[in-house]
């Protein structure tokens, strides 16, 4: 592109630098929570992926190289700062990590959640499709993407206009017809992006499109899944949560001699690598392209996935051991601490609601015994509400926390009507000095009561949504070649927080820069994802004309 911004206003960026946005925020809530609940009541009867599944759609020849990098990211458009420092990495020629010199991946994949709080063109505009222009603006690369849960907020609509019409953002262009999508890679590699729409059903238009490209696969193919969401984690308090995936891998890629030794997934706002016990398979999240950072200490050290339920008593299970987590264990926990100062500071809005609600329940209070009783009913209420699980179904521990929790709020309230009973003369200034005070109290017990309760594996996402910690971001590098599949995980302990125009740069090269030079690192040693099997010299050539057209298609995407 000819256009190359003097500076860091919205006029020559053409897009709007975004803060990361507040969770705890009462718009917030209540926007993202309306569109959760209408996108899952409706989304059932009008889904968007029969309507777009009637586009042809090939499999995407990658496969002419004889090595190929990929880029894979997700949970991708949030604040500036962090998704900018993710994007603006991914775009450079290599990065030097750990010795390591790896390449630009040629091929980016997008793992879901690529806009938040929820699926709008605005959003994505501003969010991601900016951020992703100005960090890569001209060099060519292959872009492919799956939606998450909030990409499915509108119904998908959003998504479908940014990825499967054709577009081009910056130097990415897409190409798939449709929410999911199949690529062939060097050396009998695939890889399959399913859209599960809320990780509750594969639509029959994408099975039997997978279907028609597992019929090109040779017996001994290796295929890397990508998913939306990590079932796996979830399997103890729902045993049938993994069998999904399960089904699809048996019935669709192992039905046609095909093995799975890689399944990707983002939806958790870290890097997390579970290794399978006596096997060759990897579970890996890597949710750390730009959205608020999410807990490692809550996880699991060991899982089964699938687990054998009642349905499929003879379904094999698989044992998997976690290998590796960044944030680390140790410095997850630490973070918790910090929401009593971040909670309160990033989400004033959540400090004015606290505030009112406090308000209402004092002076119910102070009205006498009936709407005393009213006013702990509501809170408690509220309080058991709240104490909701991210997955699953509520235990008694949830039941028990936010009955507690909502009993400290009524204990506060119950406080501050004592205060103002002690005074002689009471008037609206008096409230109007008990308003903030009460607000900030009612929002440092919530602050408190999140990391008693994230100690009990009880809303550890709501703990780390208030805190928005924006650092420790990653995205996983992989290599297909001869010797398989590598997966290199890299890691920004700190992103960047000050930017600078760069308007004497090349075509190529990144329009902002960071004025401090970001500094990635590999998470833990590149490992090798592959199943094993004959060696690359003992499979079959690939037919020359094939090699041909797929390398002509890729000359072509150079251009």
């Amino acid at each position: 592109m000819s256009h190359r911004p003097k500076d860091l206003t919205p006029e020559q960026l053409r897009f709007v630098p975004q803060k990361p946005v507040r969770w705890l925020s009462p718009r917030t809530l209540i926007d993202t929570s309306m569109r959760f609940g209408l996108a899952r009541v409706f989304g059932g009867y009008v889904d968007k992926r029969e309507i777009i599944g009637g586009r042809p759609q090939p499999v995407y020849d990658h496969s002419g190289a004889e090595e190929l990098w990929i880029d894979y990211v997700a949970d991708i458009g949030d604040g500036f700062n962090a998704t900018y420092s993710v994007a603006y990495l991914m775009a450079q020629d290599e990065l030097d990590v750990g010795g390591e010199r790896l390449p630009r991946g040629s091929v980016l994949v997008m793992g879901g959640d690529e806009v938040y709080p929820a699926g709008d063109w605005v959003e994505y505009e501003q969010r991601m499709k900016g951020p992703y222009e100005a960090a890569n603006p001209g060099s060519p690369v292959a872009l492919y993407a799956i939606p998450g849960n909030h990409d499915w907020f509108d119904g998908l609509t959003a998504f479908a206009r940014q990825f499967t019409e054709g577009r081009t953002i910056g130097g990415y262009r897409t190409f798939q017809k449709r929410s999911y999508y199949a690529l062939n890679l060097p050396h009998r590699w695939w890889l399959f992006a399913l859209d599960a729409q809320f990780d509750t059903h594969l639509d029959q238009n994408q099975i039997e499109y997978f279907q028609r490209a597992a019929e090109r696969m040779q017996p001994g193919d290796q295929v890397i899944l990508c998913v939306a969401q990590p079932s796996w984690l979830w399997t103890e308090e729902d045993p049938r949560s993994f069998d999904r995936i399960d089904h699809f891998i048996r019935d669709v890629i192992a039905a046609r001699g095909g093995r799975v030794p890689l399944i990707l997934t983002g939806d958790r706002h870290h890097y997390a690598h579970y290794s399978e016990v006596d096997g060759v398979r990897h579970l890996v999240g890597a949710g750390g392209g730009g959205a608020y950072l999410s807990p490692t200490h809550t996880l699991p050290e060991s899982l089964t996935a699938p687990r054998k339920s009642v349905p499929e008593p003879d379904a094999p299970e698989r044992e998997y051991r976690l290998t590796q987590t960044y944030p680390s264990k140790a410095k997850s926990l630490s973070y918790a601490f910090g929401i009593l100062a971040r909670l309160p500071w990033l989400n004033k809005g959540f400090v004015a609601l606290m505030a009112v609600v406090s308000l209402i329940a004092t002076v119910s209070i102070l009205e006498g015994t009936g709407t005393t009783v009213a006013a702990a009913a509501v809170l408690l209420g509220a309080g058991v509400g709240f104490a909701h699980p991210g997955q699953g179904s509520r235990t008694g521990r949830h039941y028990t926390l936010g009955a507690l929790h909502g009993l400290a709020q009524v204990a506060l309230s119950w406080t501050g009507a004592q205060i103002i009973k002690q005074f002689d003369d009471v008037s609206l200034w008096t409230y109007l000095v008990y308003l903030p005070l009460a607000g900030l109290a009612g929002t440092w017990l919530v602050g408190l009561y999140l990391v008693v309760a994230n100690r009990l594996g009880v809303n550890a996402n709501e703990l780390f949504a208030g805190m928005s910690v924006i650092d420790q971001k990653c995205f996983l590098r992989i290599r297909v070649d001869a010797e398989g599949a590598t997966v290199y995980p890299i890691g920004i302990d700190r992103v960047g927080r000050r930017w600078a125009a760069d308007p004497d740069g090349s075509e190529t090269d990144s329009w902002i820069k960071p004025v401090e030079a970001l500094k990635p690192r590999l998470i833990e040693p590149g490992f090798a994802a592959s199943h094993p099997g004959p060696s690359a010299a003992s499979l079959p050539r690939q037919n020359p004309v094939r090699r041909f057209m797929a390398q002509a298609g890729e000359w072509w995407l150079r251009r």
